[in-house]
């Protein structure tokens, strides 16, 4: 007997449909067909153990399954569930009439139970756009998948609840999911907040003018000076994510098995801090099997690179082409897959090897020429496109037992919010452009024109404090920026004043 069962197949951030073929034959032996990967093929045991604990006879004849289409690998032990149905629909244990109008998967364990897949929020998305009526899954994923409307989603424990549910004889009631309720729900759950921090106000401020124009920005300061506790706080000032925003950052982490169980929505902008022994692959994507790297997590979000001279320089050179593009592309020799990387980078580092470059009260220990040998491990191009160089100096005594608390995070964010709405309706005609930081050359010359006083000042800037040429459509764009949250039309000189004062290692003076 032939009988067909339904999956999906990972493809980026994507899901693609797969269907699998089960046809019983005389004869002895299971084969599987279509471009299995072990995880599939090594399936066989697993199905064979959970058909017989949960009261069922695996069938001791020729099986042949096909996982079309053949030419897309299929990978990982999600497909367990789909061809263990399939088996015992061949074989009549189950009946067939309901197999066409669900989408099938699931990992099962030795005694039949179900264990959680990766991808249930993207294969519900191409399950629904293929107008299936539900889709059978872990109950640990239902929540996930949940958020898909228009899609029954049923999260079954065992083999025989997905068995006995296909039959008729018992029901897997559907979970339902208000996704909005639910979005609303974990809205900003932020664990950190500006207001725990005590002085550093000019680092704040320019935390701030980093979050409303969605500028990168690096922190430079000798060791406990804060730096890191600073980057942690920052996704507590970013304006609130978007349902559209909170499912495009679901559906990577869905993808790369980073849902925590029962799991439905990630509603806050991710924070991720890799080590910095990470590797390129780790940290841009890839790898044997493609999965999402560390900047497709930070996807809407924060990537906080601590230490950075300490990366890899190969590591670090992999950043460029996706900080500008905003999505990294895998090629592989029969696949190209696309993961968006819309991240935010703050940086962080030491000035010197020592650690007490410019400090207050301690002397640099470093050779001659150590400071810029230190600095040089960050490639140009990549400090290139830092927007914002900042000085991190540690607090003194009397002011980290001041009693008084800065600003919280609300209310700084409330600012950042009425910049990002000036920004919006600035480049609504502009697709792919939301924030000051993404202008193109077009949008540059149009809203960064500045006049005679502000050009003089440039001048003497470039001139004075030895500033690259390279820094000065990152100051303008940053001046854009302060003007947006002062509610400005034009750049002032003000407004410039303060974005050259954040160029700190542009100068001819670092380091000497």
């Amino acid at each position: 007997m032939l009988v067909k069962t339904y999956g999906s197949a990972i493809y980026g951030v994507n899901a693609m449909p797969v269907t699998v073929e089960v046809s019983i034959e005389s004869g002895a032996d299971m084969l599987i067909v279509g471009l299995p990967d072990n995880a599939v093929k090594e399936s066989e045991q697993r199905i064979a153990s959970a058909i017989a604990q949960q009261g069922y006879r695996f069938p001791q004849r020729k099986i042949v399954v096909n996982m079309a289409p053949a030419d897309i690998k299929k990978e990982g032990a999600a497909y367990d569930l789909t061809l263990a149905i399939g088996i015992l629909a061949a074989n009549g244990d189950i009946s067939s009439e309901r197999l066409e109008q669900y989408v099938i998967m699931g990992e099962l364990s030795l005694d039949g139970s179900l264990r959680p897949i990766k991808g249930a929020l993207p294969i519900a998305i191409e399950a629904r756009r293929r107008h299936v009526k539900g889709f059978i899954l872990p109950a640990e994923n239902a929540r996930e998948a949940a958020i898909v409307n228009n899609l029954d989603v049923h999260g079954a424990n065992n083999l025989k609840e997905v068995a006995d549910f296909l039959n008729g004889t018992g029901d897997i009631p559907a979970t339902v999911m208000d996704t909005r309720a639910e979005f609303a729900r974990s809205l900003d759950q932020y664990e950190y907040d500006f207001a725990d921090v005590k002085g550093q106000e000019v680092i704040k401020r320019a935390l701030e003018i980093a979050a409303a124009g969605g500028h990168n920005v690096i922190l430079i300061g000798p060791p406990g000076s804060g730096k890191t506790m600073l980057a942690k706080r920052m996704p507590s000032i970013l304006p609130p994510l978007s349902l559209e925003e909170s499912l495009e950052t679901t559906q990577i982490h869905s993808v790369a098995g980073r849902m925590q169980r029962n799991d439905a929505l990630i509603a806050v902008r991710p924070f991720r801090a890799p080590h910095h022994t990470i590797s390129d692959v780790a940290l841009v994507g890839g790898g044997a099997n493609p999965q999402p790297g560390e900047i497709s997590l930070a996807h809407n979000g924060v990537l906080f690179l601590d230490e950075l001279p300490e990366f890899k320089r190969s590591v670090l050179e992999v950043l460029r082409q996706p900080m500008e593009e905003r999505r990294v592309t895998i090629s592989r020799a029969k696949m190209t897959m696309d993961y968006p990387a819309a991240f935010m980078l703050v940086a962080a580092m030491n000035p010197c090897p020592c650690g007490y470059y410019n400090h207050p009260t301690r002397e640099c220990t470093c050779a001659p020429g150590a400071v810029n040998r230190y600095l040089s491990k960050i490639s140009g191009p990549l400090l290139d496109r830092i927007d914002l160089h900042i000085e991190v100096t540690p607090l003194s005594h009397e002011a980290l037992a001041e009693k008084k608390f800065g600003e919280s995070s609300a209310v700084i964010r409330q600012r950042v919010i009425a910049a990002r709405k000036i920004q919006e309706e600035r480049y609504k005609g502009y697709k792919g452009i939301h924030c000051n930081a993404q202008m193109n050359q077009q949008l540059f010359r149009q809203w960064c024109d500045i006049d005679a006083e502000c050009q003089e000042l440039m001048k003497n800037a470039m001139n004075r404090l030895g500033l690259s040429a390279r820094a000065y459509d990152r100051i303008l764009k940053v001046a854009r920026t302060i003007a947006d949250l002062a509610g400005d039309e034009q750049i002032t000189v003000a407004h410039l004043s303060e974005a050259i004062n954040y160029r700190s290692l542009d100068r001819d003076t670092w380091g000497k």
